[in-house]
């Protein structure tokens, strides 16, 4: 267990607290309250609460008589008040296991049941000091760390004029990273985006783990340098307010929140299509590779080499095919599929290369109604972006990972950039053409992979619903013939016959 003392001086700082600790908390997480009457807890828990709900206004009744009051919000809360139990097994009556199995559970007078409370708790105990309160946090190390990182971005936010900002949670991804809208009254919202420096993982070759042979990016340096990029050539990336690369936290501006999609989450034509003239203007001109961000740091973008495409083809056969098949690839199988890569990436030699940004799809382009042309479209989550074959992008888009391209729509959206391209100057068309079929193949392969390994390593099985979509890809990529190698692999594999039967 960990420990830290804070004081609260007032109501507000107590309140402040509750929002702040709002967004350290996960299911699982039992808070126990201590102190006597009028300490606080009942401030603190409905601070929290309506943080949690995103409603100042949500009614937070007081549990003493009902003994738990339930909270069906992002995360679901059980809010219990012990002063009345008469012992300890009563809890097992309330339901206390279950709402702890699916979410937070906030727990007011805790010492009437704490043999039956969870010992991996987090402890608040507040008590009267003068006209404020003493506060002292205990947790395990874990949810320590969580709460010590949401207290570490209220500094940050009253270091940079924001002391008094409400912070609401905005979303996180299938990364690491998290992000919050920072509200001040008088102001636009900002976005505050949570990114600590990643932790190592495995050594997997040449004395590197995944992040360093794929070339992700490790910490926010990237992000504030593509912006700088993105921005001085006239596109739409945030502009970045305040920034502290060692801690991994920006506060950067809210481009909205509309996005390329309609309501029934389909994808709009109008706004695919404005994405992909972007792409054809970003691919049209040179990149610089090296970018300056100040205090003499540098960032070079990372080249889309033969270690970062293997590395990440390397899913398909490290997670989905033991997946499903239940056993993994045989040693045979390994060296075949990765020499078909090989030949495949000594084609792309004759590719044409420039910034690509990785990620272009659905959930990283906003759109901007108020703005006109290409500045309606803007651009975020660009951190990892690369120097590379141009196809990569334009597969990203027309073959949308998180929603359904239709063929009609991905041949209108390819022939808009080959338009853009050509209007431009001289441009290769048959072998952006390949190249393309090429990009989308490593790139759903990729995808396969993750959607396995966010299931089985992360807890994370919502991102297996894209898994028919990314097969579907596929089989559209190894029409080219540059890819029979690989198609017939995955026959062989038994991988391709059995999702397209699908």
């Amino acid at each position: 267990m960990k420990h830290l003392q804070r004081f609260l001086k007032d109501e507000a700082a107590t309140i402040e607290l509750g929002e702040d600790l709002a967004l350290a908390l996960k299911p699982g997480d039992c808070v126990a309250l201590s102190g006597d009457l009028g300490a606080g807890k009942s401030t603190f828990a409905r601070a929290l609460l309506r943080a949690i709900a995103d409603d100042e206004t949500l009614e937070v009744p007081s549990p003493t008589f009902t003994l738990v009051q339930n909270y069906d919000l992002r995360i679901p809360v059980a809010h219990f008040d012990l002063y009345r139990l008469a012992d300890a097994s009563e809890l097992d009556e309330l339901g206390f296991d279950e709402a702890l199995s699916e979410g937070i559970c906030l727990v007011e007078w805790p010492e009437k049941g704490d043999e039956a409370l969870p010992s991996e708790r987090i402890t608040l105990a507040f008590t009267h000091d003068g006209d404020g309160r003493q506060l002292a946090i205990s947790a395990p190390d874990a949810s320590f760390e969580r709460i010590s990182r949401s207290l570490a971005i209220r500094i940050f936010l009253s270091q940079n004029g924001y002391a008094t900002a409400r912070r609401r949670h905005l979303s996180g991804d299938a990364s690491i990273r998290a992000y919050e809208r920072i509200v001040t009254d008088g102001e636009p919202a900002k976005i505050l985006m949570d990114a600590a420096r990643h932790k190592p993982g495995p050594i997997l070759q040449d004395g590197k783990y995944y992040q360093q042979l794929a070339h992700l990016a490790e910490d926010v340096v990237p992000f504030v340098a593509i912006s700088e990029l993105l921005r001085g050539r006239g596109f739409a990336a945030p502009e970045i307010y305040a920034r502290d690369l060692d801690k991994g936290i920006l506060l950067i501006e809210d481009l909205g929140s509309d996005g390329i999609l309609d309501t029934e989450r389909r994808p709009v034509a109008e706004r695919y299509l404005e994405s992909v003239r972007l792409l054809g203007r970003l691919h049209g001109e040179p990149t610089a590779r090296e970018i300056a961000i100040g205090d003499g740091l540098v960032h070079r973008i990372p080249d889309f080499d033969r270690t970062a495409m293997k590395i990440e083809t390397s899913l398909l056969i490290d997670w989905y095919l033991p997946w499903k098949r239940g056993g993994a690839a045989s040693d045979s199988e390994r060296k075949e599929y990765f020499a078909i890569w090989d030949q495949l990436i000594d084609v792309l030699a004759s590719a044409e290369k420039s910034l690509l940004l990785r990620d272009f799809h659905s959930p990283n382009i906003l759109w901007r109604p108020d703005r006109k042309g290409l500045d309606r479209v803007g651009i975020i989550d660009f951190q990892d972006a690369m120097i590379g074959p141009t196809a990569y992008d334009v597969a990203s888009l027309t073959q949308d990972a998180r929603v359904t391209i239709e063929p009609d729509l991905a041949d209108r959206l390819i022939d808009t950039y080959l338009g853009e391209r050509k209007a431009a100057g001289p441009f290769d068309e048959a072998t952006f053409l390949r190249d393309w079929h090429l990009m989308s193949a490593q790139r759903n392969c990729k995808l396969a992979g993750i959607w396995v390994r966010l299931m089985q390593r992360d807890g994370k099985p919502g991102y297996m619903k894209h898994m028919p979509r990314t097969f579907a890809y596929l089989s559209r990529a190894l029409g080219h013939e540059v890819l029979t190698p690989l198609r017939d692999w995955c026959i062989k594999a038994g991988i391709l016959a059995s999702e397209s039967a699908n």
